[in-house]
């Protein structure tokens, strides 16, 4: 039940943080805000305090911001364009600053990084990054985070400290029953399993993709600057991905990439959670630049989407009609609202099968 609560306000105070960067710059540049809320409507409590209603709501799935004149005339609508620029920003980067945040406190106080097999360490650990489907590992309850500690077979015993032992491991013993020793999180238990003699193209014998981790932890000045250059490389290898799966999706190839809703985020970060801590919240700095990349993807409905107009405002030196922003919006919304729900069906499917 922790791990449940620790993956919701997590996720909920990644989306507050975000509201909060937009009423912080609404304030800063002079726009009147109506009311900051933590939670959506119905209101359970209120406060006026100056101009701005601070509430607190019933329905606790993040936060938002009521500027005046979002769409239309005075308030936001009637600042120069690089006020409103900086305050549709704002909500974008604060999910690269929280980002950033997340992993300096993780290189100063434990970051779990992937090593090579060459590299000395005696904290290492074999984990398993992906676990294909209908595959030997999947049918034996293994998962995404599992430490694999040891490899048995009749009566001899291997601890597994590199990659590549329990690769040729499992080579030599093909077809033949063995035993291996998982750790997740506190828990180790043992499997049984055969690995496949010819396993399908692009999948090994018990159909595991596995990386040898460490956990790493520097002086602060040093954290500071590995914590951004993380988060850096996060985002360039992200933005990668989705060039690549456009591109194998215009090939007419496999995008090599799988949405998940608000469902299969939950249940992939409480995986983690339960894997440990750094673990946790490693993930959750990736998620947060996931985020950022998302929410400035010129989509109406999308911080990137006000972005857009504001960008058209600017080059043809006239606003787009508030009518006219409105039903695109509101087009793209249903949109967004459609793919949400067939994913988060999709997401749960796969927790039942």
């Amino acid at each position: 039940m922790l791990n449940f609560f620790l993956v919701f306000f997590s996720l909920i105070f990644l989306i507050i943080l975000h509201e909060f960067s937009h009423f912080l710059a609404a304030k800063k540049t002079g726009v009147y805000v109506k009311e900051f809320g933590i939670g959506y409507p119905p209101r359970i409590f209120g406060k006026k305090i100056g101009n701005t209603l601070y509430s607190i709501n019933l329905l606790p799935f993040g936060a938002f911001v009521s500027l005046e004149g979002e769409i239309g005339e005075g308030g936001f609508s009637s600042q120069p364009l690089l006020k409103r620029i900086i305050i549709v920003l704002a909500g974008v980067i604060s999910f690269w600053i929280i980002s950033c945040i997340i992993f300096i406190f993780l290189f100063r106080f434990g970051m779990p990084i992937v090593i090579s097999d060459e590299e000395i360490s005696e904290t290492a650990k074999v984990q398993i990054v992906e676990v294909a489907k209908n595959s030997p590992a999947k049918n034996a309850g293994l998962k995404a985070g599992d430490v694999i500690r040891e490899f048995k077979i009749q009566n001899s015993k291997f601890e597994i400290e590199k990659v590549k032992d329990l690769q040729e491991l499992t080579q030599k013993y093909k077809g033949e029953k063995v035993v291996l020793t998982i750790e997740r999180g506190k828990e180790i238990f043992e499997v049984e399993i055969v690995p496949r003699v010819k396993p399908p193209e692009g999948e090994g014998p018990m159909g595991i993709v596995l990386v040898r981790t460490d956990i790493k932890k520097y002086p602060w000045l040093k954290s500071i600057a590995e914590g951004i250059r993380q988060t850096f490389d996060l985002t360039f290898t992200i933005i990668k991905g989705y060039f690549l799966a456009i591109k194998n999706a215009l090939e007419g190839a496999s995008p090599q990439v799988e949405l998940k809703g608000p469902v299969g985020i939950f249940e992939m970060m409480y995986q983690t959670s339960k894997v440990g801590i750094p673990y946790f919240f490693s993930l959750l700095g990736t998620i947060s630049i996931y985020l950022a990349i998302f929410n400035i993807l010129p989509i109406p409905a999308l911080d990137g989407g006000k972005l857009l107009f504001l960008l058209i405002e600017g080059v043809r030196k006239k606003a787009v009609s508030p009518e006219t922003e409105k039903k695109i919006t509101a087009f793209f919304f249903g949109i967004l609202l459609i793919l949400a729900i067939l994913v988060t069906m999709k997401d749960i499917q796969k927790l039942f099968y």
